[in-house]
């Protein structure tokens, strides 16, 4: 059994992906505090929610997608890039990522679509 695990998520990634919350929390700034279920899909359309626009840096992917410990953030961009969700691009110093068709068709699974 899962156990529920209380994370911060962004405000338009906590709407849009609602099945996984159990209890929403305070919100601070553009996240809000929520007891959660199935964490490590929640923590993986975290990722991929925010590179469905515009690819980004790997310090504004960190940033934005609220998962706050860097280990944990690092074993999801790992799995991401590795199943082909992700793909990375050196760009000068910087690493750029960006949701693949692979990583888009995963996404679209889960988000609700009003019908």
């Amino acid at each position: 059994m899962m156990r529920a695990r209380l994370t911060y998520i962004p405000v338009e990634v906590a709407d849009q992906f609602e099945d996984f919350i159990i209890k929403r929390d305070v919100q601070i700034l553009d996240a809000v505090k929520a007891r959660t279920r199935d964490y490590s899909t929640l923590s993986l359309l975290k990722l991929l929610y925010q590179l469905r626009g515009n690819p980004m840096t790997f310090s504004d992917l960190y940033s934005k997608s609220k998962i706050r410990m860097k280990k944990s953030f690092l074993n999801y961009l790992h799995l991401c890039v590795n199943y082909n969700f992700v793909q990375k691009e050196a760009s000068g110093s910087n690493m750029i990522y960006s949701i693949t068709d692979k990583g888009r068709t995963m996404l679209n699974l889960f988000i609700h679509k009003s019908n």
